[in-house]
């Protein structure tokens, strides 16, 4: 009975209370945009104070006190851990804004600037009869020349590089495999001068003259390795369960290619041709050594000297007057909406090729 009596005892008398450790004090949600606020605040006031005239230094004043605001300010209010994991997500805002500023600096001084001289009459005309110190003038002959050039080494390197894929993807094995690996990696960091100097010997060699073919050509080489890394990643994630069903119907290797695995990867094959589109799209150098510019609208890129809109940028600069910079900003602008035009279509082409789910 009395053993009985002192297990309901123990039963019934409350157990010991436990320290909750999630219940511990927190910062508010408005904390890291408050610490952003002083410390954009006390950057600014420094920087005056000291006489910077630098909006660089201000902002790196004010990134390093935002982590050091955040991490004191964690440290006494939570706890150590916290503070650290705070100091971390502070160190990934920083970066972050470190890296769009500077691209979002370079588009708002590029459409203010490229806005005062970019209208219908500058997409319609070409430099000819125009002195380049004097308004006037356009950018329709560069236009051509970069769309002829540029779409030309789209249709050499293309076929070369989605086959040099395919063969290290589904055939490459031993040595060569690993050689042509090799090759298109360190093809890849070629600087587009050097690809420039191979086509202009042979061009001299064989004794042809400067046209936008030849333009072509060397940024064919530039593009051949970016098509090619880009095609074969995204062939690698062709699921082998694909291939496999494929050829256990009987279906040949070469059948199962083209009609299975590449028709699977379409959409990341024509993404990585686009971004490879883009990067050559602003090269310059290999157009100096090869086309040479031309004021005039030359629409046989076979014959004949052409322009760009990189060598256009280049060549309007150089002249060093207020109309001729207008025209280069100007110019610049039609560049990089060529070039994000280039990247949408590779993001609808992407979302319309990708495998549906939930089926």
């Amino acid at each position: 009975m009395s053993h009985a009596t002192v297990k309901d005892t123990r039963t019934d008398a409350p157990a010991p209370r436990r320290k909750n450790t999630l219940s511990r004090r927190g910062l508010p949600r408005w904390a890291q945009p408050a610490f952003a606020i002083v410390s954009v605040a006390l950057g600014c006031g420094i920087g005056m104070a000291a006489g910077w005239e630098s909006r660089v230094q201000w902002g790196l004043i004010s990134a390093l006190l935002f982590v050091a605001i955040s991490y004191t300010t964690t440290s006494a209010v939570e706890n150590r851990r916290q503070a650290r994991d705070r100091l971390a997500t502070s160190v990934v805002w920083v970066c972050f804004v470190l890296a769009v500023v500077p691209l979002l600096s370079l588009i708002w001084v590029t459409v203010s600037r490229g806005m005062k001289a970019l209208d219908g009459y500058f997409l319609t005309h070409s430099m000819a009869g125009v002195p380049g110190f004097e308004p006037g003038g356009g950018v329709y002959h560069a236009l051509i020349g970069t769309l002829e050039q540029v779409g030309l080494a789209t249709l050499i390197s293309v076929p070369i590089g989605l086959l040099t894929a395919v063969y290290l993807v589904e055939y490459g094995k031993g040595n060569l495999a690993r050689a042509v690996t090799f090759f298109v990696d360190v093809m890849t960091g070629i600087p587009s001068i050097v690809a420039g100097l191979f086509i202009l010997s042979i061009m001299l060699l064989a004794g042809w003259s400067p046209s936008g073919f030849m333009g072509s050509l060397a940024l064919t080489i530039l593009m051949i390795p970016v098509v090619v890394r880009s095609t074969e990643e995204m062939l690698k994630l062709v699921p082998n369960e694909l291939r496999e069903a494929s050829l256990a119907l009987g279906v040949p290797k070469w059948r199962t290619i083209t009609k299975v695995v590449i028709p699977t990867a379409v959409g990341g094959i024509s993404t990585g041709v686009m971004l490879a589109v883009a990067r050559i799209a602003g090269e310059t150098a290999p157009i100096m050594l090869l086309v040479f510019g031309s004021q005039l609208i030359n629409t046989n890129p076979f014959e004949g000297a052409q322009s760009s809109l990189p060598f256009y940028i280049w060549e309007q600069y150089r002249v060093g007057s207020e109309a001729s910079y207008d025209r280069a900003w100007a110019a610049a602008l039609v560049l990089i909406a060529f070039v994000m035009i280039l990247n949408l279509v590779a993001r609808g082409i992407a979302r319309w090729k990708a495998p549906k789910t939930g089926r």
